[in-house]
């Protein structure tokens, strides 16, 4: 599952999945839209559960900020693919 909110010049993507070992990862990018000011965190939830209730209170907290959710999709959709393909690059930086 991937979610990202905007405002105008930010943003705020999370990507909840299981790696390879089954563990369930909820992975956090944040930044200034086009530019390379942001980061990046990884937390490993003990179940699916607490990844779910971890993006509730992002999406609080984001609503919060005058954030407005502008993608909610699976991580296999081509849009889904597309926000990872981004997420990957900020690993690199």
């Amino acid at each position: 599952m991937i979610v990202r909110w905007e405002t105008d010049h930010d943003y705020v993507l999370v990507h909840i999945h299981q790696d390879m070992f089954g563990d369930w990862i909820f992975s956090r990018a944040w930044g200034q839209i086009g530019t390379q000011f942001g980061g990046l965190k990884h937390q490993l939830a003990d179940s699916r559960d607490q990844a779910d209730m971890w993006l509730e209170d992002e999406a609080t907290i984001q609503n919060s900020r005058g954030f407005r959710k502008v993608l909610d999709v699976a991580d296999d959709s081509p849009e889904g693919r597309e926000a990872m393909r981004q997420l990957s690059l900020l690993d690199q930086l």
